[in-house]
């Protein structure tokens, strides 16, 4: 018995070293496919990419547009959602303004002493 235990704990540790063995050669070729992407990725490529990304979202919008419908809807959205951050921006600004009189009305007024019931 002790020695099948023996046994299995030999493979297991070389199950181990196998593993960290293995997520070493991993890191180094994730490593060097970084550097060559990063490396392929010229100005003359970057440009070409986003013309062709550019020339694909042109030619599949206005058909999407066209079967889904909805965009005035979407704009009025967007436009009430433009309007109602505008004025919680301006109630932001009243009410910092009145926090600011408070405070300063409070600062001026005088100290009162308790008054003792007795």
């Amino acid at each position: 018995m002790a020695t099948s235990f023996k046994q299995l704990m030999r493979k297991v540790e070389q199950a181990e070293a196998t593993l960290e063995a293995r997520e070493r050669l991993v890191a180094a070729d994730w490593r060097q496919l970084k550097a060559s992407w990063k490396d392929g990725w010229t100005p003359g490529r970057i440009v070409l990419a986003g013309v062709v990304a550019g020339f694909i979202v042109g030619r599949v919008e206005p058909v999407k547009a066209v079967a889904k419908g909805g965009t005035i809807m979407q704009m009025i959205t967007a436009l009430s959602g433009l309007v109602a951050s505008a004025s919680t921006e301006q109630a932001a600004t009243r009410v910092e303004s009145a926090a600011a009189d408070v405070g300063d009305a409070a600062q001026a007024t005088p100290a009162v002493a308790p008054v003792d019931p007795a």
